[in-house]
């Protein structure tokens, strides 16, 4: 995506959003333009959450902390084990608790949001390893006990805006996976809507490869697309409990948000 493909997305959104969220697939601190796209967003006052891994986390520093744009930041602390699981857990974790003091002190109304979305018996050392060293660095304690089809997330500084969000894996969903029901409930287009770099307009933030293709904000407005006559036959789906979708009939996180799944 272009940064004027970028910023036309970005001005049809705003009005229809609370956040703008750069996160729908890869790693957005990668982009060769991310600065550029930091910018255009203060420029549109846009509010924006970005999902990151943490690794350029030093790099950005400096613009991330800046000003009011970027309202919240998910570090995905388990990407780091699942692709480097021989390297030491401090020299991934110094840098991004070097930014979190700085968010601190800096920018306090700054969200952080450390993610482990691994929960599970085979996770359970290394979340061990990585809770310990952030409970050190940061000076917190935090009760270990976690039910993820309960309670996610956990505030764990009184007076911080830092967040631990726990949640078990997930499998993308594919449409060669064997359909789980045909009831269920979703809040994809209830609460948040994806946008590919290509334009394309999916439901939800899992549509990865774009199967359920709502139309293009490239050439049609994002209102008009959600308006849609498909667009709204899979939300007043989701509110009665029926998955119109067959990608959403395939879907396994489905089962998060129906009773009894």
């Amino acid at each position: 995506m272009s940064l004027a493909a970028f910023e036309k997305t970005l001005v049809d959104a705003i009005p229809l959003s609370d956040d703008i969220c750069l996160h729908l697939m890869g790693e957005p601190l990668a982009h060769p333009q991310f600065l550029e796209i930091l910018e255009i967003s203060r420029q549109h006052q846009a509010s924006l959450q970005i999902t990151t891994n943490g690794l350029l986390i030093k790099k950005y520093e400096d613009e991330l902390l800046k000003g009011e744009t970027v309202r919240q930041i998910n570090f995905s602390l388990q990407a780091f084990k699942d692709n480097f699981p021989d390297r030491p857990i401090e020299t991934y974790l110094d840098p991004i608790i070097e930014f979190t003091k700085k968010s601190f002190e800096l920018n306090p109304d700054q969200y952080i949001n450390f993610r482990l979305w691994n929960h599970g018996v085979k996770s359970f050392r290394e979340n061990e390893e990585i809770i310990d060293y952030l409970e050190k660095a940061l000076q917190f304690k935090m009760k270990r006990e976690v039910d993820p089809g309960h309670i996610k997330s956990k505030k764990v500084i009184n007076d911080k805006r830092l967040y631990f969000h726990f949640d078990s894996r997930f499998e993308w969903p594919s449409p060669h996976f064997p359909k789980h029901s045909e009831k269920g409930t979703c809040q994809g287009l209830r609460n948040h809507v994806g946008i590919h770099s290509d334009g394309t307009v999916v439901p939800c933030c899992l549509d990865k490869e774009a199967v359920i293709n709502l139309g293009n904000v490239f050439e049609r407005p994002l209102k008009e697309i959600l308006t849609s006559e498909r667009a709204v036959r899979m939300k007043q789906g989701f509110e009665e409990g029926i998955l119109v979708e067959d990608l959403c009939q395939r879907c396994t996180y489905i089962k998060r948000f129906t009773k009894g799944a």
